[in-house]
């Protein structure tokens, strides 16, 4: 399965846990990702181009950064995945 099928069936589950037609099957726990660590160190890019690419808000991204929030659910789940293969990036920019 692609990251991408994984993350859409995981944003279907979200959608469908939220409406409480479904249980979640499991509960994942990711540590909290140094999100400028990846942006800047890993990926090299600017904020606006991680928010563009996360579908996020700079202010959000900022927010990250500064840990005054840390990301949750599938935004968690894609940092810890571009953590761990920063291609996925990549392939995610180009969408």
């Amino acid at each position: 399965m692609s990251i991408f099928n994984e993350l859409q069936a995981s944003l279907e589950e979200a959608v469908e846990i939220q409406h409480g037609r479904q249980k979640p099957a499991r509960a994942t726990r990711y540590e909290v990702a140094d999100v400028k660590s990846i942006r800047e160190d890993l990926l090299k890019v600017t904020q606006a181009e991680f928010a563009e690419t996360m579908g996020v808000s700079i202010d959000t991204i900022k927010s990250w950064e500064g840990k005054r929030r840390n990301p949750a659910g599938l935004a968690a789940k894609v940092l810890a995945t571009i953590q761990d293969d920063p291609k996925i990036y990549t392939a995610l920019a180009a969408h």
